[in-house]
């Protein structure tokens, strides 16, 4: 069903047919994890909702592939956070930004940045880099689901705390990731929904999930976890 909405949503100028092969690599991932949730990247979901919930201007950043697959879990969360919601492309045409922008507000978003950038991300070529002032640019804690490894390296480097949804551990954007979330977005988006409701006003409780979060820690645990998969195929 999945693969079926991506293929259906290049028709619709949302997903490039590029996506189509990130979400293929990002899968078989997700089948080396069992298609769940693993404990390392609930333990990221969770410090993800404390970051954003202490972020004085959160940014939800959308490219095509995260809207196709799952816009109404990021704009609940954002709704709920409540934080700003920006969409950043890295195959960038006017065409396919209003579809895409298009296509989060007929899922119920509002105020969507990203047609008219004021900003550039420096360091980036091209019009990846475009972005605004009031969105990405002013951002402290930005969630990047399915982002490529330049432009989340390109945002540590500005200072900000970048959350990655990427379900290859060893990925740049992982790496890069102040909290890397190794999990589908659907999921990922769920648990942080929860964690949000959870950690809403218990401040004590977002700044003890912050402080036991090691992203490398993370990284290294989903690793194993993946290998006791694997050996577990021959038992």
């Amino acid at each position: 069903m999945t693969r079926e909405l991506l293929v259906e949503m290049v028709g619709k100028g949302v997903v490039t047919p590029t996506g189509l092969i990130s979400q293929g690599r990002g899968e078989a991932y997700d089948y080396l994890m069992g298609e769940r949730t693993i404990a390392p990247a609930e333990d990221a979901e969770r410090a993800a909702a404390a970051y954003m919930l202490e972020a004085e201007n959160p940014v939800v950043c959308i490219n095509g592939n995260a809207a196709a697959l799952d816009a109404p879990g990021l704009i609940a969360l954002a709704e709920a956070i409540p934080a700003r919601i920006e969409v950043n492309l890295f195959h960038r045409t006017p065409e396919r930004m209003e579809a895409v922008i298009s296509h989060l507000e007929a899922s119920g978003a509002k105020e969507v940045l990203g047609r008219e950038p004021d900003e550039r991300i420096p360091g980036l070529e091209h019009d990846r880099a475009l972005c605004t002032r009031e969105g990405i640019w002013s951002s402290d804690v930005i969630l990047v689901p399915i982002e490529d490894g330049d432009r989340a390296e390109a945002l540590v480097a500005m200072g900000k705390k970048v959350i990655s949804i990427d379900l290859n551990p060893l990925s740049r954007t992982s790496k890069a990731a102040t909290v890397p979330i190794c999990d589908e977005i659907s999921r990922a988006t769920g648990n942080m929904l929860r964690f949000v409701g959870e950690m809403r006003d218990d401040p004590k409780a977002r700044l003890k999930a912050i402080d036991a979060f090691s992203g490398t820690e993370c990284r290294r645990r989903t690793v194993d976890a993946i290998c006791d998969s694997l050996r577990a195929g021959f038992e």
